[in-house]
């Protein structure tokens, strides 16, 4: 019943691309059998084959008009003629995430460390699973696998369990609440100026970024939120995709909060077989500064993207390079024997790097996110916040959501708040369900909005 769920869920879109997957599948499937199988040359060469496949069709759908428009680009430059080969293709839904699900099992199994899946329709489970096949969380054959063998085979409770079913709902009314209340609302003003940035200046520019950064968050740990309490109401447990990423103290600790099923991907599936931090001082910078480049280039076919990365990239290897320069500075303002005022310090420069990162993230071109850097502190004649989609009753709203998500995020720092919530009198856990719900319903914004990661 969940494969059927999970395929007409995805056939919704555009059906046909569901014999993409199929193929996958297939191709997977077979490959992990035979690798199990095998021994020596044969094994790897079976891996380099399925992993071909997986690539391939990624990059076909992509990456193909990319490429192809570059060349062109490189062929006038010299003044050759390119004949274009530019192709109407709609990128299938969430194929970044599920081709990468699939690289993770083969992977696994050639690595011995996990058996290959030998039912066709758990291992077509394991990569349609419908709540978290299109934006992720990206997850680990070890996770999820054993999880559809136990309720198939009945080594697991199926039936109804009020306090398991009840967390599941909360999580996914949270994500709810971040999405059509705060993204959703955010994005109005986003989208304005972002899609003609030449038309603003100053303060319009840095609202408009600043509400990105809030905007991409809620949006995206939002779509979390409901896969991981969907799943959970099903009697599925996925990974957490996200750690309140904004109160990290550097880069490389919010790359361990931030979509973190695809940053320990990279660190498991590329950053170490490279080398990781074992290697000389030289290629540990490189692998660092390669994985960052290569996860741009997974965001979306774009150079902007490809800079974005690149830019995570330079923060982190700056970072290595200036460890001991920074705990001199530290040293000369005493800020150790400050230690809540050098945390918040740590916090505020790494969220405004990382909102410098997300203009080239948003931007249509990287002439327009060079264009917001330049003008975004011009602040001669700039248009009025509230002619920019958003009018004073929006921006109330917005505030006072994004003040409770914050509220919930500081109380997290011990527990999580359906726990906490579990505890409590019936009358107050009743009420708070019923005032969030009544809030949604009242200012949510119900208008087609995609969630951005489904665009990957």
């Amino acid at each position: 019943m969940l494969l059927i769920a999970s395929c007409y869920f995805y056939m919704v879109l555009v059906p046909s691309y569901i014999l993409i997957l199929f193929v996958l599948i297939l191709v997977d499937y077979g490959a992990g059998i035979y690798i199990e199988r095998s021994e020596g040359k044969k094994r790897k060469l079976i891996l380099v084959l399925s992993l071909i496949a997986n690539i391939g069709m990624l990059a076909f759908f992509k990456y193909f008009n990319f490429i192809d428009d570059n060349l062109a680009t490189l062929y006038h430059t010299f003044g050759w003629a390119y004949p274009s080969h530019n192709l109407s293709i709609i990128l299938p839904i969430g194929l970044s995430f599920h081709t990468f699900q699939s690289m993770s099992y083969t992977i696994e199994v050639y690595r011995d460390h996990h058996k290959a899946e030998h039912h066709l329709g758990i291992y077509a489970l394991y990569v349609l699973f419908y709540p978290q096949m299109v934006a992720g969380p990206i997850e680990r054959p070890g996770n999820l696998l054993h999880q559809f063998h136990e309720i198939r085979y009945g080594h697991t409770t199926t039936v109804f369990e009020y306090q398991r079913v009840a967390d599941g709902l909360k999580l996914m009314i949270w994500g709810l609440f971040k999405k059509v209340v705060i993204a959703d609302r955010l994005s109005i003003l986003v989208d304005t100026v972002y899609k003609n940035p030449g038309e603003h200046t100053g303060l319009p520019l840095l609202a408009a970024t600043y509400c990105f950064a809030i905007q991409i968050y809620c949006d995206f740990s939002g779509y979390s939120d409901i896969a991981l309490g969907a799943a959970q109401v099903m009697g599925i447990k996925l990974m957490t995709n996200f750690n309140r990423p904004y109160y990290a103290k550097s880069i490389s600790e919010f790359w361990k909060r931030w979509h973190i099923s695809l940053s320990t991907w990279f660190r498991d599936y590329l950053y170490i077989p490279l080398g990781g931090n074992r290697v000389v001082t030289w290629r540990w910078y490189f692998n660092s500064f390669f994985v960052f480049l290569v996860s741009g280039l997974w965001h979306g076919a774009s150079w902007a993207f490809v800079v974005w990365g690149g830019l995570h990239g330079f923060y982190l290897v700056t970072s290595l390079w200036t460890e001991n320069l920074r705990k001199r500075v530290v040293d000369f303002f005493k800020l150790d024997r400050m230690p809540v005022l050098h945390r918040y310090v740590q916090i505020a420069i790494t969220f405004h790097l990382v909102l410098l990162g997300w203009v080239f993230f948003r931007a249509r071109t990287l002439d327009d996110a060079f264009y917001i850097l330049r003008h975004m502190f011009d602040f001669g004649g700039q248009a009025h916040l509230l002619s920019l989609g958003l009018n004073g009753t929006e921006w109330i709203v917005a505030i006072v959501a994004i003040v409770i998500m914050e509220t919930v995020h500081m109380m997290q720092r011990r527990a999580h708040v359906r726990h906490v919530l579990t505890a409590k009198p019936a009358m107050l856990r009743w009420s708070l369900y019923v005032a969030t719900l009544l809030f949604i319903l009242v200012y949510g914004k119900f208008t087609s909005h995609d969630f951005i990661y489904f665009q990957f």
